[in-house]
């Protein structure tokens, strides 16, 4: 029952008991007074004097009636409405609605209690404004950490996980999830579990996948943990590729060194025949440029790699281009009996390039191409597109099998070493040309099939317009 009701139905019992006694009390007085006063003057008319007093009494009682509940109403109102107001707004700040406010009517001691949840709501709106701003805070930092940041609570659960974990970790749950979806990996279950006793975990490194990962675990104060992991894999892998060029170079310098060794030592005999004398200091000749070749190959990538040189595009007659490259090759394809030649699409005819760059692009493929063709055609070509203009040349070798053709822009990678050491290869001609064409914000492309040929080419992009 409502507060204005319950006003107006005490109201109502009570003026109907005090008009019950009151009019029970003037009953009998008036009686009283009638019969003491003239005991037989008025013996008919006492009944008809007492029911008149009482009707009047009744309406009279009728009259207050109304009128007490009318006020009892008015009364009621005026006090249940703003204690209703605050109700609800109470309930509103309950279920998390801070916006609401009470009003400030009532009586005195109705509006201080508003004033005093007014005050509450605006400290609790601003308690959480600052716990929203934290909470925003520390999510920007964790998504902006390289580091995957994993917390658990004590019962296991993830209960906050950035997306650097999430592509580290290749997971996709929402928050919060048992950490049974953690990888599976002993070390890693562990250290959580080391931390989750409140233990301290030592760093360690774990392998998820194809990834090396460095692993922090902290305990929490709340029995919880906190995992933090770290992508090693592209310094695990710049660490193999270091130990392999330190290998493949010692290996390369090692070959002709050998050779100039035992032919310097043979050619210290005073014996030797004049012909093998000229033999062997043929073939001392030949080591010697070609450890020159191989030192000038690595000094020119180290340079382009370390940013030492920058290319100074201009335009470039492409046909002039391939003139000055086909020049040199001519007589050894002659010798080999391939046909050289070169083919330029009509809207190629210029090419916005570094011309040293091009120059050295084209006569790395050129070279490449007239070593592993042994029959056929070595052609050089220029092809135009949107983006550029491609330089390249295509064979009809014994072509790259698929499994080796991805890194074949490696340095000192060989699909067949042997024979490309016979051929005299470097193994960084590829990559010289991947690291020119991307100096000059291009790329390169291969395509070959065993036993058909290759295509090399390298995109030289369009001058940019002003």
């Amino acid at each position: 029952m409502r507060l204005t009701q319950r006003l107006v139905l005490h109201s109502v019992a009570t003026i109907v008991a005090l008009l019950l006694l009151v009019g029970v009390v003037a009953e009998r007085r008036v009686t009283s007074q009638v019969r003491s006063a003239t005991p037989a003057l008025f013996p008919a008319d006492e009944s008809a004097l007492v029911g008149s007093l009482r009707r009047d009494l009744a309406l009279a009682g009728l009259g207050a009636l109304v009128l007490g509940v009318l006020a009892a109403r008015l009364l009621g109102r005026s006090i249940a409405a703003p204690i209703e107001s605050l109700r609800d707004v109470s309930q509103a700040l309950a279920d998390g609605d801070l916006v609401r406010r009470p009003s400030r009517a009532g009586v005195t001691e109705v509006r201080e209690l508003g004033e005093a949840l007014r005050r509450l709501a605006e400290q609790s709106s601003a308690r959480v404004a600052a716990l929203q701003a934290d909470e925003a805070l520390l999510a920007a930092l964790t998504e902006s950490l390289n580091e995957g940041v994993i917390a658990v609570d004590a019962r296991q659960r993830v209960m906050r996980i950035n997306e650097t974990a999430r592509q580290i970790l290749r997971l996709r749950e929402a928050v919060p999830f048992p950490a049974d979806y953690l990888p599976r990996d002993r070390v890693m279950r562990e250290s959580l579990a080391a931390v989750l006793r409140g233990e301290d975990a030592p760093p360690s490194e774990v392998r998820v996948d194809d990834r090396t990962l460095s692993l922090t675990a902290r305990p929490l104060p709340d029995g919880g943990a906190i995992l933090a992991l770290y992508d090693l894999t592209p310094f695990r892998r710049l660490e193999a590729v270091r130990r392999d060029f330190v290998a493949n170079v010692s290996h390369e310098l090692r070959t002709p060194l050998t050779v100039i060794t035992g032919f310097v030592e043979t050619l210290g005999d005073e014996e030797l025949p004049p012909e093998l004398r000229r033999q062997f200091l043929s073939m001392t000749a030949t080591n010697v440029r070609r450890m020159q070749r191989i030192v000038d190959d690595l000094l020119d990538l180290s340079r382009i790699e370390s940013g030492g040189w920058l290319p100074n595009p201009a335009e470039l007659d492409v046909r002039a281009l391939f003139a000055e490259i086909m020049a040199p090759l001519t007589d050894d394809a002659a010798r080999k009996g391939v046909t050289l030649d070169s083919r330029i699409a009509d809207a190629a005819g210029t090419a916005y390039a570094d011309p040293t760059a091009a120059r050295q692009v084209l006569s790395n493929l050129g070279e490449n191409a007239l070593r592993h063709t042994t029959s056929g055609s070595v052609t050089l070509f220029a092809e135009h597109t949107a983006d550029g203009v491609w330089l390249g040349v295509r064979d009809t070798g014994s072509g790259i099998p698929d499994e080796h053709l991805p890194r074949i822009f490696e340095r000192f990678y060989r699909a067949d070493p042997g024979r490309s050491r016979e051929a005299g290869g470097t193994g960084l001609g590829l990559s010289i040309v991947r690291h020119l064409a991307e100096a000059h914000g291009g790329r390169v492309r291969a395509e070959s099939t065993v036993g058909v040929g290759t295509t090399i080419a390298a995109l030289f992009p369009h001058a940019p317009t002003i």
